[in-house]
């Protein structure tokens, strides 16, 4: 599928048909996270597979979700920040939840490249689905991801796509305007490159 294909097609889905999902699928999808961006090439995430359909339907009730319960399979993308803030104090912290959205955002697309469906899914008890699924302590869950075929007949919420112009600045915060070639009142303008 064309990337900006997929990029279209990605969507929140909240209702999957019965049919199973190829755990191998699941698999290509986060073996493709590992092509994104990690600081100083450090990758610190972890995946968890959930495909025992009494655990998805435990944990749909702690993200008190319900729909959950009609996915085939849940991937819990986790992170350990220890590697990362020995690397780079505080900060690593930062550069931790920034590459996993990155990776739950190329987890996503693949997803769709592969004719599977899914959401994210950020609404959780931490400490409940740590102890459930054993997940040590230091280790922080990023998302819970619910993977199947979507249902057609489950009522759709409209998309609603911000205005590009909403959601820009130029040169600094609050100018939404591109500066001209000759700006009033210069005459040699050169937008810094």
């Amino acid at each position: 599928m064309e990337f900006d294909s997929v990029i279209k097609k990605r969507k929140s889905v909240r209702g999957f048909t019965k049919k199973k999902t190829s755990w191998k699928d699941v698999l290509e999808a986060i073996d493709a996270t590992s092509n994104g961006p990690f600081a100083g090439n450090q990758n610190n995430l972890k995946f968890l597979i959930v495909e025992n359909k009494e655990i998805i339907k435990e944990i749909a009730g702690f993200c008190e979700q319900l729909w959950i319960n009609e996915s085939s399979i849940l991937v819990l993308v986790l992170s350990d920040d220890t590697h990362l803030e020995n690397i780079y104090g505080e900060r690593g912290r930062v550069y931790s939840r920034q590459q996993a959205g990155a990776a739950i955002v190329t987890l996503l697309f693949k997803l769709v490249d592969l004719g599977l469906s899914a959401c994210w899914v950020g609404a959780y008890s931490d400490e409940i689905v740590k102890e459930k699924l054993k997940i040590p302590q230091h280790i922080q869950i990023e998302a819970i991801i619910p993977v199947g075929h979507e249902n057609n007949s489950v009522q759709k919420r409209d998309r609603i796509k911000r205005s590009l112009e909403s959601s820009l600045y130029w040169e600094e915060w609050n100018k939404t305007r591109r500066p001209t070639l000759f700006e009033e009142g210069k005459e040699d303008y050169n937008p810094p490159s």
